[in-house]
C-alpha cells in the first residue's frame, strides 16, 4: 500500500489570481487544502517538490502529508493545473479526507516480464487500452500500482480487469463488466501481410466470367 509522502509548504495569507501570481512571481507554485469539514488553508510549495512528486507514477493515487506552519494534513490532490506553455505546474488542490473516508482514485498499471511473453518475443505489441485503473478505497489501503503480469501471453491474448488484485475492501470503480486493460497485437507486418492476402483473395473472388470482358470491349466499339 502506498505510504504518505511528506510535503512541506508555507501558509498563503492572502487568497485570489493576484495572490496567486505573487506566490509564482516569488518562484513557488500556489495550492489549496480543502475538505474533511475543515477550513480551507492556502499554501505554497516548492517547485522543484513538486516536480519530483510529478515525475514519479500514480500522483492523484498517492497520500501526501502536508506540512504547513507545524499543522499537518493528509491528503490526495484532485486537481492539477499546468502552464499551457512550459507545462510547469501552476496550481495545485488538495484535499483533506477522514479515517473511514472511501477514496475515488486512479491508480497506475504497471507491466512486468515482457521478456516472458511468447508473444511479445515473436515481435507482438504490447496495445495498452487503460494505462490507470480507477478504485474505490480506503485512504490506508490504496495500491502504489497494479501490477500487469505478461508472462505467457501470446499474440491475441487479453488482460481483463479479472485478473487484478484488490486490496481488502477496495473495489474498482467499473464493476458492471470485465472490461480489458490490454492487449497482445500482432506485428505491423504480419497485420498488413494478412490484410494484402485478404484483399487478393477478395479480388479472386470477383473475377469477371470468362468471356465478359469481351463482350463490355465489343459494346465499347460499337459506340465508339
Amino acid at each position: 500500500m502506498s505510504k504518505a509522502v511528506t510535503l512541506a509548504a508555507e501558509v498563503r495569507m492572502r487568497a485570489g489570481k493576484g495572490a496567486a501570481r505573487q506566490t509564482r512571481r516569488e518562484g513557488r507554485v500556489p495550492a489549496v487544502i480543502y475538505g474533511n469539514k475543515q477550513d480551507t488553508v492556502m499554501i505554497s510549495l516548492n517547485p522543484l517538490d513538486l516536480m519530483h512528486q510529478l515525475r514519479g507514477p500514480g500522483f492523484f493515487g498517492r497520500v501526501f502529508e502536508i506540512d504547513a506552519a507545524g499543522e499537518k494534513h493528509k491528503v490526495l490532490a484532485r486537481d492539477l493545473q499546468l502552464d499551457p506553455v512550459t507545462d510547469r505546474p501552476i496550481h495545485v488542490d488538495f484535499m483533506r479526507f477522514g479515517a473511514d473516508t472511501k477514496l475515488h482514485v486512479e491508480v497506475e498499471v504497471v507491466f512486468i516480464n515482457e521478456a516472458d511473453s511468447p508473444g511479445l518475443k515473436r515481435g507482438g505489441v504490447l496495445n495498452v487500452v487503460r494505462h490507470t485503473i480507477e478504485m474505490i478505497c480506503a485512504a490506508d489501503k490504496i495500491p502504489e500500482s497494479v501490477i500487469i503480469d505478461l508472462t505467457g501471453l501470446d499474440i491475441g491474448d487479453s488482460v481483463h480487469a479479472s485478473v487484478i488484485k484488490l486490496p481488502e475492501g477496495s473495489e474498482l470503480a467499473i464493476s458492471d463488466r470485465d472490461f480489458t486493460i490490454a492487449t497482445i497485437a500482432a506485428p505491423t507486418v504480419m497485420e498488413e501481410a494478412a490484410e494484402a492476402g485478404e484483399a487478393a483473395e477478395a479480388a479472386e473472388g470477383v473475377e469477371a466470367p470468362a468471356g465478359v470482358e469481351e463482350e463490355e470491349k465489343a459494346e465499347s466499339e460499337k459506340k465508339d
